[in-house]
Formats: C-alpha cells, sequence, structure tokens
C-alpha cells in the first residue's frame, strides 16, 4: 500500500511524543541513580574507619599537603560541583541560575524543537513542509503536562525517584511550562497560516475551546514572571489556580476532537492525588479541628520580634515529626484570604531529646551550675523542643497580616500540612560550615542541634561545626540566646564548634563591643572572670546588659560588626579542614551569591583536593517565591 503524506504524519504525531517521554523518563532515570549513588555513599562513608587508607577521601587526613593521584577523580567531582552548581548566570540583583538549571533548560528547548521540526519533508522532496510540524507540536506540547502538572505538586514521584526536592524541582516546572507555551503558539499561529481564512472555524467548539486555554495559559505566564510573583504573589497564587484549571478544562475539550486527551486527563488525576493526600495529612495532624477530640490545641501565639520579623509557635501535634531542615506549610483561616490558602516556613524548633540529659551527665561544676539542663527548666527555649516554632520575615499581604494579628494578641488558629523537603544528611562529613542570614536561622540552628545530638550519639563523625549567622539588628540574638547556650554546653570533647555572628545594621554601644573572642575550648570557659558587663544600646534605644552569663561569655562565640568575610573564612576552613566537608547556606539571595562565589576556584577546585584539602559539598536553601 501506497504511503501517502496524510497517513505519515499521523503516525510521526503519534510516536514522536511518546518517543520524547522515553527520552525524557531515561533522564530522570539517569538522574536518579547518580542521586541514589551519592546518598548511599554518603550513609555508608561516616562507618568508615578514618584509618582506612582506601578511602581517597580519608586518605588525606594524615597526608594533608601531599598530592595524590588517587584523589584526582575525587577533584574532578569537585570541579564538576563548581561548573554545574556555583557558576551562574545573574540577572539582576534577586535572580540566579546555576549552570546545571541553564543546562538543562538549553537541553530541554533543542530537544523538544528539534523533535518538532525534524523529519518535516514531505514526499514530494518539500522541506519544513507546515502540515507536518504544525499539529506535531501541539502534540509534543500537550504530552508535556503530566509531567508539567506533577512538578508542581507538593508530593510528586519524581522527588520520590530522584531524592530532589519539590521546591528544587519547580524551577524545571516553570521552565518546561514557558517552552511549551512557545510550542502551544508555534502550533496556533501556524494552524491560523495553513487555513486561512480561518473564520468559518470560529463556530466549532473544539477550536473556541482551544482559544480559551490559550488566552488562560498566556495570563497564567504573563502573573507567573518572577517581578510580578515578588511583587503580588497572592495575586500569582490566585490567578495560578484559577487559570490552571481553566487551560485544562479547554486543553481537554480541544484535544478530545482528535483523540490525544489521554495527555490530558492524567493532569487532573495527578493533581487531584496531591490534593487528598495533603487533606488526609491535614485531618491526621489537625485532627482536633475535624471533631475527633474536642478542644483547640493547634491556636497559635504569634510574637512581634522586630518590625520585620514575627515568631509563631504552637503545640506539636502528635504525628508530626520532622527532621532538621524541613518545610511546613501553614494554613491560617484568619489571616488568609482563602480559607485553605497554604504558605511555607521553615521549622525552626528541633525534634529531639537533645536535652534529656541523664542525671549523671549534667553538669555539675561550679562555671556551669548557671545553667540548668533539666528538660523542666529550659527556660525560653521551651519552645524549640516541645512545640512547633516558626521565624516568619514580614513583608505584604498574609505576613503583614499575621504581624497585626499578633500586635493585637490574637491566637490564630493553624492548621499545619507537611513536613516537606529532605533534610541534609552531614553525618557523613568531618566538618560542617552553615550559614545564615536573618531568620535563615530557622534552618541551621536544628543543623546544628542535629550535628551535637549525633556526635554525641556516635552517629556522625563529625569533628568541626562553624556556625555563621548574619543579622541586621544586635537585638535578633534573644531569638535564639538560650538556645544556644544550652546546646554549647553539651557538645562533646571531640567536637569543635565555633560560632560568628554578625550584626550588619548600624549600632552605637556605650562601651566597645567585644569583636572577637577565643577558639573552642572543651569546657567552654568564660573569657572575662571579673563581674564587669557591657551595654550595648540597640537600635530602637534600649540597652541590653552584656554579663558574664551571656552568650558572649562563652569563648566559642565571636561577634564582629559588618558583613561575614566568606572567602576568608571557607579558605582558612578548607586549609585546615581534611576529609570531606559541608557547607549549607539559608538566606537571600545575596548571601547565597556570596557563598557560591567564596566555593568557586581555587577554594574547592581539583589541584586543592588532589593535594589532601577537603571535598566540599554545598546545600542550599534560598529564600523567595518559587
Amino acid at each position: 500500500m501506497a504511503v501517502s503524506d496524510k497517513s505519515l504524519r499521523g503516525t510521526r504525531n503519534h510516536l514522536y511524543p511518546i518517543q520524547a517521554w522515553y527520552c525524557i523518563g531515561l533522564f530522570i532515570f539517569i538522574i536518579a541513580i547518580f542521586q541514589w549513588i551519592s546518598f548511599l555513599h554518603s550513609k555508608f562513608a561516616r562507618r568508615r574507619q578514618t584509618s582506612n587508607a582506601s578511602d581517597p577521601e580519608q586518605a588525606s587526613v594524615h597526608r594533608r599537603h601531599a598530592f595524590s593521584w588517587r584523589r584526582i577523580p575525587l577533584g574532578l567531582v569537585n570541579a564538576y560541583r563548581v561548573i554545574s552548581f556555583r557558576w551562574t548566570l545573574e540577572f539582576g540583583k534577586s535572580y540566579t541560575l546555576n549552570m546545571a538549571e541553564v543546562f538543562v533548560t538549553m537541553a530541554y528547548i533543542i530537544f523538544l524543537f528539534v523533535w518538532a521540526f525534524i523529519n518535516t519533508t514531505d514526499l514530494e522532496g518539500y522541506t519544513l513542509d507546515i502540515a507536518y510540524w504544525c499539529n506535531r507540536s501541539g502534540m509534543l506540547a500537550a504530552s508535556q503536562f503530566p509531567l508539567i502538572t506533577a512538578l508542581g505538586t507538593k508530593n510528586n514521584i519524581v522527588s520520590l525517584i530522584t531524592g530532589i526536592s519539590y521546591d528544587k524541582l519547580n524551577y524545571v516546572h516553570r521552565m518546561m511550562s514557558r517552552v511549551v507555551f512557545i510550542l502551544l503558539w508555534v502550533h496556533a499561529g501556524s494552524e491560523v497560516v495553513r487555513n486561512a481564512p480561518f473564520q468559518p472555524y470560529f463556530t466549532q467548539p473544539w477550536l473556541l475551546w482551544g482559544l480559551i486555554s490559550m488566552v488562560a495559559f498566556t495570563i497564567l505566564c504573563i502573573v507567573s514572571l518572577r517581578p510580578i510573583r515578588v511583587q503580588t504573589y497572592e495575586l500569582f497564587f490566585y490567578v495560578h489556580l484559577a487559570m490552571a484549571l481553566i487551560f485544562l478544562i479547554g486543553a481537554y475539550v480541544h484535544t478530545q476532537n482528535f483523540a490525544v486527551a489521554f495527555w490530558i486527563y492524567p493532569c487532573f488525576a495527578i493533581w487531584g492525588l496531591d490534593r487528598l493526600i495533603r487533606f488526609l495529612r491535614l485531618v491526621v495532624f489537625n485532627h482536633s479541628y475535624f471533631g475527633f477530640r474536642s478542644g483547640s490545641t493547634m491556636d497559635a501565639t504569634a510574637e512581634v520580634l522586630s518590625d520585620d520579623f514575627v515568631r509563631l509557635r504552637f503545640h506539636r501535634p502528635s504525628h508530626f515529626h520532622w527532621t532538621p531542615g524541613q518545610t511546613a506549610y501553614l494554613i491560617m483561616p484568619s489571616v488568609s484570604r482563602l480559607p485553605f490558602e497554604a504558605h511555607p516556613f521553615t521549622i525552626a524548633s528541633f525534634n529531639s531529646t537533645l536535652f534529656d540529659v541523664p542525671k549523671e551527665q549534667k553538669p555539675t561544676s561550679e562555671k556551669h551550675a548557671e545553667i540548668d539542663l533539666a528538660e523542666g527548666n529550659l527556660g525560653s527555649s521551651v519552645p524549640f523542643w516541645n512545640e512547633l516554632v516558626f521565624f516568619i520575615n514580614v513583608r505584604e499581604g498574609f505576613t503583614a497580616r499575621l504581624k497585626d494579628a499578633a500586635l493585637k494578641g490574637d491566637k490564630v488558629k493553624v492548621f499545619v500540612d507537611g513536613p516537606y523537603g529532605p533534610s541534609p544528611n552531614l553525618s557523613s562529613y568531618d566538618t560542617s560550615v552553615l550559614v545564615a542570614g536573618g531568620s535563615g536561622v530557622s534552618y541551621a540552628l536544628p543543623v546544628l542541634l542535629d550535628i551535637i545530638e549525633r556526635v554525641r550519639n556516635g552517629e556522625s563523625r563529625c569533628r568541626r561545626v562553624v556556625f555563621i549567622w548574619s543579622i541586621r539588628s544586635f537585638d535578633h540574638i534573644h531569638w535564639i540566646n538560650d538556645v544556644l547556650i544550652r546546646a554549647l554546653r553539651l557538645v562533646p570533647p571531640s567536637l569543635s564548634v565555633s560560632i560568628h555572628i554578625h550584626v550588619t545594621g548600624i549600632a552605637t554601644t556605650t562601651e566597645t563591643l567585644p569583636q572577637s573572642y577565643g577558639p573552642n575550648d572543651d569546657d567552654a570557659k568564660p573569657v572575662r572572670h571579673d563581674s564587669r558587663s557591657e551595654t550595648v544600646e540597640l537600635q530602637d534605644g534600649k540597652d541590653m546588659e552584656m554579663s558574664n552569663s551571656s552568650l558572649f561569655a562563652i569563648e566559642s562565640v565571636k561577634l564582629a560588626h559588618g558583613r561575614p568575610d566568606l572567602r576568608a573564612i571557607f579558605r582558612d576552613e578548607v586549609q585546615v579542614a581534611t576529609g570531606r566537608m559541608s557547607v549549607s547556606v539559608c538566606g537571600s539571595q545575596s548571601i547565597v551569591r556570596s557563598v557560591r562565589g567564596a566555593l568557586r576556584f581555587p577554594v574547592s577546585g581539583p589541584l586543592s583536593v588532589a593535594n589532601g584539602g577537603p571535598s566540599v559539598t554545598l546545600h542550599i536553601e534560598s529564600f523567595g517565591y518559587a
């Protein structure tokens, strides 16, 4: 039977979207393999003895500056990390793409458009025949929506397979949506040209619904642009939900006319499954609100810490467990405009028994008597162990209304959904550096406490931790002052802890503010042994006394004015570190940029690793809108 252009086009239109899915599935599988290899390596690396000469990462412990050919592969791995995740393209002051994201974006654009325009020569030899690629572009675009929908949900199979958190996959969700948006307009425009004059088709329902879906998709893409998301996030939230629903309904009706709606209806199932899982979590973790138990145990207390920050704390649900660095979605009907509008925040409290120290292990010396580590006497740090605590940066909209409720002293009803996101597994690292900016301490503090607990329990080989916190006002130290004091008293002798607090705002002092203190001491002895105290005048005019019983009486704590010199800090740590080194940062785009820049060549280059330097891994939790 002779092959016609029509049959050939139909076969390719059906086959090419399936081939595209095979290619994308293979790419996801490869990423998953690498992610799981990295995970298993980290999990089992801590079990290896430091003296194990067969491990090139540990071989450097005794030969710090000796060049080793065996460490060249490890050096190349570090070079890959630097090039892929620390070299960036910067757009303005608030938007950054690393090279891995640039590569994925370019590869996806090239892949999709090559698949749309390849083999478009008709049987008569006419190249780029519009009849071949006009419908194929629409079919290819439609085939991508199940994956786009999945990447936009909190509970998706891609995160489950690869171990990459949904918030990091959200970039891929936005990128794929925009590429497909262009491909759909190629489809729509080519159909208009091919079928001109186009007016007679306006009576067809499939065409009208196709136009409605394209208008909705266009509006959605416009409001999802970063400047609009940042300035009017709540507008984006509402419009995104409405336009996505209109688009999918229109796309389903449009594609049903061509018997390819099987690419669209899975989107409804994927979105519905995610919502079902989240609803079940809400019922389980907030059962007192659903009539399973009397009382409203989830009423939250909102406290204004400063003009820009609010602390929210409430009773920990009985079945709610989390690990350091994870986030939870909070629903506050009395604060939100919509009843079930959810907002993500990092959990600042620590789900642990770190302070359940047996009596025989509690410090009894006179210099430690000032702090009672008994669980019943934790002072202002109690919420960090018995409640869910969140430090919330006040902006406009939802957070501004939350601040108003806090100023009124109102109790806020809270529904909690989560936890979400991976927790950094730092047990296999010899050195961990934690960098936080402002409320980014919500991420860094629980990670610090987790390291201390794991070292105490013999579950981590970490030997040194550096905690760097950059804050605008000296008064912010009150947020975690008692928690840090108590945690530092529990640091085992095998772990060296150094705390750097940098105040970037303008502050005046009645006496000279101490700039730094000595290195860590296992006994955490005060630097000053006299009874004199120092007074600091804060930005709001209040005075704060810095006595010997304060956080700054501990030698391992350093205080400085101005931004931290991250390049110098990382350079010094890399020079003395051996084995594996982890750097975790949570903060604004500016501090994340600084950390990335400080960890490029030569600090974390292959030559440094080959000469016995540490293998450096970077973990980023950045502020901002998805």
